[in-house]
């Protein structure tokens, strides 16, 4: 017990993944990993402030949290983080138009984005619409703008679901990058400012949390 109270010495806020910690994805929506509904209830019920920092692209951060409240978890959409809202948020702020290479299951955040004449690619992890034809879309898209910026939504290389290995958004986004010699820009892990803006969020200090 002492151990704990010293490592939690001056912590205030905890900072959680999704996938692989709370759940393994799969068909059906995937299952809760073995005592993980039990820990988050614990957690919430101490003096630390909780957020969620996910990469999860093929659902709506409203999906997402549908589906772990189904399977008993306490969480709400305000206490995600999710790389769409955040790529919106930038989107806006800097005037960018982009053409979507993205899961139909996060196509609902974007509905207010000017998708118009693009001048930027956004690249998530697509699943099935990871088609030769699709990605060479989004190659002809970057290819013909004088300033090409490619956003990737994460850049793992892979992940687990309750049927095996999934390769992840990574390996596409380094396609992209050889193809037109280019370095993505990432909104979502391991991007240090995408932790940074879960903090901002949860208002600690970056030293305040584990």
């Amino acid at each position: 017990m002492a151990a704990w109270s010293e490592r939690l010495a001056g912590v205030r806020g905890v900072l959680l993944d999704i996938s692989g910690v709370l759940h393994d994805s799969g068909e059906g929506g995937g299952v809760p990993i073995p005592g993980s509904v039990e820990a988050l209830a614990r957690l919430k019920r101490s003096q630390l402030k909780v957020r969620f920092c996910t990469n999860e692209s093929q659902k709506s951060r409203g999906d997402l949290v549908g589906l772990l409240r189904h399977m008993g978890f306490d969480i709400s959409e305000g206490e995600v983080t999710a790389p769409a809202p955040a790529t919106c948020l930038i989107l806006k702020e800097r005037g960018l138009r982009p053409h979507l290479l993205i899961h139909d299951g996060i196509r609902s955040e974007f509905a207010q984005i000017d998708t118009s004449n693009p001048n930027c690619v956004v690249i998530a992890d697509a699943g099935e619409s990871f088609s030769y034809q699709n990605m060479n879309k989004a190659f002809q898209v970057l290819m013909e703008l004088d300033n090409p910026v490619l956003i990737s939504l994460g850049k793992g290389r892979y992940y687990k679901e309750t049927s095996g290995l999934m390769l992840d958004v990574g390996a596409y986004t380094k396609a992209l990058e050889y193809a037109c010699g280019i370095k993505a820009e990432v909104v979502g892990k391991p991007a240090p400012g995408y932790f940074q803006s879960a903090l901002q969020e949860m208002g600690v200090e970056s030293h305040e949390a584990q």
